[in-house]
């Protein structure tokens, strides 16, 4: 099991945006440095409190800072781009990174991005496909281009001066096109279903309860079965919130000060939900009543906190729950209101936890 960061980023959107930017930087630095094997990170135009606009941008101020991490997007929005344009947005990249690079993508969830590219009534599960299709066929051929789609057209045969270098579109570095993901987040998603039949990996989201993240792991299989397919635990990536410090003390009180930006993650989200009538996404059990989905409860439900052992013993559990060692492990970034916490926390569940926990899923895997 490998180790990556999440980062939608959540931040207050009260803090200076140019320090916001700035400790982004930092956290993917100290993962690079921790032996993080990739971080993931958002694509928000039209929200303060997840301020990443531009992930690959983001991204491509870190390619001479780090040396091992690969780059995710977290998930580029389709719906909101021309094909064309993230075929070659993407492919620059690939060759910026040499291949550190996995493409994730998806249908866009910001309701205000979704009113500001007016794609809010649109089918956009069927746009997210489409658009995938036309950018793999751009990059698997050579011009003059004639691709026709319900919601975009890819037409280039008239002005073809090959002299010039006029017509041909960038391919990727990495052959024949990036790894493909996309983020799954409602319970026995569909989306999982179908992306196991396309043969894509899955990141399940962190502000779920693990009995919606067990469901999407039910689904792919049931995806690759339609298709004929070995299901592959690597191609699962799970998020969790996850905290861990030197003693089980030290992470009780620090998310029980109304301050903790745990806190405040899970009052963003809980008020997110609450306001499209979501928040079953947050009960671990459709019996809860929507008043008891609280900053406290979600911290129970969905926090892995606690000393190394403790966070391990979880995560263990975690594991034999869904059914699966997951091929690799998201911690979800949050706002580094205390960066020493924070900072401490990525470190000891990189050098304490993570290795006895690849050893536990090692275990699974051998023949008994």
């Amino acid at each position: 099991m490998k180790l990556g960061l999440f980062m939608m980023p959540l931040h207050d959107p009260r803090r200076n945006y140019t320090e916001m930017l700035h400790q982004d930087r930092q956290a993917v630095i100290l993962a690079d440095e921790l032996g993080y094997s990739e971080v993931w990170v958002g694509e928000h135009y039209s929200c303060s409190s997840e301020p990443i606009a531009n992930p690959l941008q983001f991204f491509a101020s870190l390619i001479d800072q780090t040396k091992n991490i690969k780059f995710a997007t977290g998930v580029i929005n389709l719906p909101q781009h021309h094909p064309a344009a993230v075929a070659g947005d993407v492919a620059q990249f690939d060759h910026l990174s040499k291949g550190r690079f996995i493409m994730g993508v998806g249908p866009g969830g910001l309701v205000s991005d979704m009113e500001l590219f007016g794609t809010q009534e649109m089918n956009r599960a069927e746009m997210t496909v489409e658009s995938v299709e036309i950018i793999h066929k751009i990059w698997a051929s050579d011009p003059p281009y004639r691709i026709q789609g319900k919601y975009w057209n890819v037409v280039l045969e008239k002005n073809l001066i090959p002299s010039l270098g006029f017509g041909p579109m960038l391919k990727p570095y990495q052959q024949p096109h990036p790894p493909l993901a996309i983020s799954v987040m409602s319970p026995h998603s569909s989306s999982a279903r179908q992306a196991a039949e396309r043969g894509w990996s899955i990141v399940s989201a962190n502000f779920i309860p693990p009995v919606y993240a067990k469901s999407h792991w039910e689904q792919y299989l049931i995806g690759c079965e339609n298709a004929g397919r070995r299901a592959d635990p690597e191609q699962w990536r799970v998020a969790r919130s996850i905290l861990v410090t030197d003693t089980d003390g030290e992470a009780a009180d620090y998310l029980a000060n109304p301050s903790s930006s745990y806190g405040w993650y899970y009052d963003y989200i809980i008020e997110d939900m609450a306001a499209f009538n979501m928040q079953k996404i947050l009960k671990p059990s459709p019996d809860i009543p929507d008043s008891e989905v609280t900053r406290e409860k979600c911290l129970e439900w969905m926090v892995m906190s606690g000393s190394p052992k403790t966070v391990l013993d979880k995560l263990v559990a975690f594991v034999d729950y869904v059914g699966a060692p997951f091929g690799t492990l998201l911690a979800t970034q949050k706002d580094w209101e205390q960066p020493k916490i924070h900072q401490r926390s990525m470190q000891l569940l990189a050098q304490e936890v993570m290795p006895k926990l690849k050893d536990y899923c090692a275990s699974l895997k051998q023949p008994s």
